[in-house]
């Protein structure tokens, strides 16, 4: 499966978050499920005000089990 413009992208963003010390993981709710999520989030200042930008959530239990390595 070849990622995507927009996936690569919303990476590097992330990857040039971190390197300027600007991630978060935050708690949140899921939205369809109501269930409690640990969010990584890059941390944006605008107008002197912290804005919080979800890149996605981190694994519950084991990510070895959740996940398949791609197929070459």
């Amino acid at each position: 499966m070849a990622l995507s413009k927009d996936y690569r992208h919303n990476f590097n963003t992330l990857l040039k978050a971190a390197k300027n010390d600007a991630l978060a993981l935050m708690e949140c709710t899921d939205a369809a499920t109501g269930e409690p999520r640990a969010v990584l989030c890059a941390v944006n200042v605008v107008d002197g005000e912290y804005e919080m930008v979800p890149f996605g959530h981190l694994c519950p239990g084991d990510p070895y089990k959740a996940y398949l390595p791609p197929e070459m």
